[in-house]
């Protein structure tokens, strides 16, 4: 299987994902713990169906030290016990903000509140932020139809 583009050879294309990856790396500079940030990637990822983002970051996260056993609970987090309530509630708000067109009134309150109880405000931003833009990416991958498996760890870092 090829891609239907290869994104990584256009110009324009080239420009759009340096600049969201711009927003990526300012995201990683917030307080938001490294593993959250992960997670929230592989969720929306398992969600949207990105098969090259569920790939790199399942990867990077294992890389970064992320145990196989959590790795393999992300998809099954509201019955798993390895996750924290700060997770939890990261991947609660990761899926209502991924299946936003699903609910008429977006991400519940209740939902909201959760992850406010763990998060302070420039995290939150730094989660919301997170949560848009690997949506993003995923998009841009699906539609192109980005074949996965072949990632390396490091590959775009």
């Amino acid at each position: 299987m090829s891609a239907r583009l290869n994104m990584l050879g256009s110009p324009t294309a080239g420009t759009i994902l340096k600049n969201l990856t711009a927003a990526g790396r300012a995201v990683s500079e917030t307080g938001l713990p490294d593993t959250t940030r992960e997670l929230v990637k592989i969720r929306a990822s398992q969600i949207n169906g990105c098969g090259f983002c569920t790939d790199m970051h399942t990867k990077e996260a294992a890389a970064a030290g992320e145990t196989q056993l959590r790795l393999n609970l992300v998809a099954a987090w509201r019955e798993a016990t390895v996750f924290t309530d700060a997770e939890r509630a990261a991947l609660e708000l990761t899926e209502q903000g991924t299946r936003i067109a699903d609910t008429a009134g977006g991400v519940p309150d209740d939902v909201w509140a959760r992850a406010a109880q763990h998060y302070d405000e420039e995290q939150l931003v730094a989660l919301v932020s997170l949560i848009a833009l690997i949506n993003a990416f995923n998009r841009l991958n699906v539609i192109v139809q980005q074949p996965a498996g072949d990632y390396q760890v490091g590959q775009f870092g």
